[in-house]
């Protein structure tokens, strides 16, 4: 429906915009890679940023319209799609209720005699009615497939890489390349990458925290498990390095982020999560301030989306679609730092 030179597929950590996967192996050749995480998630300044686009109410977007017809005001064009003798560039964001969950990125190579082969009106429509009917599937096969604590990739422990400035890998320990192997993304074509584009994202986003912080975000395994990542910015002489450490998800990460992936709204997350640590329909009605009719109505709705039909049903299918092996107690977070819910009359 919608040619392009090049093209590929990024799944994304709803709460952080970090690659988690994807495929890659008809996209961008490996040189460019450092420069483009720079401009993703370091600097978010550029027209078409990631994290700008979340903020519009269309899902797609090109590169051509957005400059207005001068590309060349774009620094992600002078600096990866120009060299690369790519025109215009359409990203299709696959997004619901404010939550991205991914992203399409399409290019076309530049026209002969230096006109840009634009994406037309008609391309941008075609794009716009993917979006719902991918982002649900993509949504949905994240606890189709199930997850689980990580028990299976515990063995390796966790594993460390040590990344240069240029995003070149240093050091990499055994645990860590066992586990980068198991990561659900494409190799891209030519050499091999040092690292999976879900590393270098998270280590290009640590280079703009301050000293001591941490980044994270998650990432799916090829066998529908998740990995946590968590980078953080070493200062070494005169070589500022990036540090990745790569694991077993604590469980309250992954909570969050299996109740967003049924579709639950807000206040459904918030009684969903009050159920799961037990409370009683009465805990419930006080702690959130409603009445038992507006509970029981969302307990309705909860219950469909998760295939049970009653409170323990649901505790027990999450336990063993995903086998927790114990539920968390803090509030619930994509990336385990920001609360996705505020306390109950905040």
């Amino acid at each position: 429906m919608v040619p392009a030179d090049v093209w590929c597929a990024v799944l994304l950590d709803p709460s952080t915009l970090l690659d988690t996967g994807g495929v890659h192996e008809d996209g961008f050749p490996e040189h460019v890679m450092p420069r483009l995480f720079e401009i993703e998630h370091v600097e978010h300044d550029d027209v078409d940023n990631l994290r700008a686009l979340t903020r519009r109410s269309v899902p797609v977007s090109s590169l051509h319209n957005s400059t207005q017809g001068d590309l060349a005001t774009s620094k992600y064009y002078r600096d990866i799609l120009r060299p690369l003798g790519l025109g215009d560039e359409l990203r299709v964001l696959l997004r619901e209720r404010g939550r991205t969950w991914g992203m399409f990125v399409m290019c076309r190579e530049a026209r002969k005699g230096g006109s840009e082969a634009g994406f037309s009106a008609r391309d941008l429509a075609a794009a716009r009615t993917f979006c719902a009917p991918t982002t649900r599937a993509v949504r949905r096969s994240l606890v189709a497939t199930g997850t689980d604590s990580g028990l299976e990739l515990a063995a390796d422990g966790t594993g460390f890489v040590v990344l240069d400035e240029h995003q070149r890998l240093v050091e990499c320990s055994l645990s860590a390349e066992r586990l980068m192997a198991r990561i659900e993304e494409t190799p891209t074509s030519g050499r091999p990458k040092s690292c999976p584009h879900a590393v270098r994202a998270v280590a290009a986003a640590a280079r703009a925290s301050r000293d001591g912080e941490t980044t994270r975000s998650l990432v799916r395994t090829h066998s529908g498990h998740w990995l946590t990542l968590h980078a953080w910015r070493l200062v070494t002489s005169d070589r500022p390095m990036t540090m990745v450490s790569i694991g077993p998800p604590e469980p309250g990460m992954l909570i969050a982020l299996v109740l967003e992936a049924y579709g639950l709204s807000e206040q459904q997350r918030r009684i969903a999560q009050s159920v799961l640590l037990g409370r009683s329909s009465h805990e419930i009605v006080v702690e959130l301030h409603i009445t038992r009719n507006t509970l029981n109505d969302h307990l309705a709705k909860i219950f469909d989306k998760v295939g049970v039909r009653s409170q323990r049903e649901l505790a027990g299918a999450i336990f063993a679609r995903h086998y927790w092996p114990r539920i968390g107690t803090g509030p619930l977070a994509l990336d385990g730092r920001v609360p996705l819910l505020p306390a109950a009359g905040a």
